[in-house]
């Protein structure tokens, strides 16, 4: 657990809150309850913005995530503040390693509240820490999330190009 102090002023008047940020990482399926993997969906679909998605492909990720209908599998991890979430992350795993990244970063997410905190760079160096193999990720070239992925040592090796049939 981490403890995080915020400081909010309005006038005057000073309220300090404090929180407690307890990151989670889940590597089975069986670990995620019915109601997490709701609050996870519902929490992505919402703190993505406009670099997201609807909320039955998020789901799609999550079951690939999941091991279900015979998928790889990945890993999640959660900032949480007792029963709220504050950030999430969906890895999945390729099955590809040696000719492409073994690994895809398909979510994350961090609540407005709570951003420039740190909880993206801490979900993500966990991310980093437990997998195998390398990672990759999509971002657009005006997300602001892409100078953490750059500190954090991605680089752009390629320019991705799609056929939409």
């Amino acid at each position: 657990m981490k403890n995080r102090i915020i400081k909010f002023v309005t006038g005057i008047a000073c309220a300090f809150i404090f929180i407690m940020v307890e990151y989670k990482y889940y590597n089975r399926p069986q670990e995620v309850s019915a109601e997490m993997e709701m609050q996870i969906v519902d929490f992505l679909f919402q703190h993505l913005g406009q670099y997201g998605d609807a909320k039955p492909d998020i789901q799609k990720c999550m079951d690939y995530a999941l091991c279900r209908n015979s998928k790889p599998g990945g890993i999640l991890f959660t900032a949480k503040d007792g029963p709220d979430l504050l950030g999430a992350i969906i890895v999945n795993y390729t099955g590809m390693d040696g000719y492409i990244p073994g690994n895809i970063l398909v979510y994350i997410a961090t609540h407005h509240s709570y951003r420039g905190q740190g909880i993206g760079k801490k979900l993500m160096q966990m991310a980093i820490a437990h997998t195998k193999g390398n990672i990759a990720l999509h971002v657009e070239p005006d997300n602001p999330a892409r100078l953490l992925y750059e500190k954090l040592g991605f680089t752009s090796k390629y320019l991705e190009m799609r056929l939409i049939k």
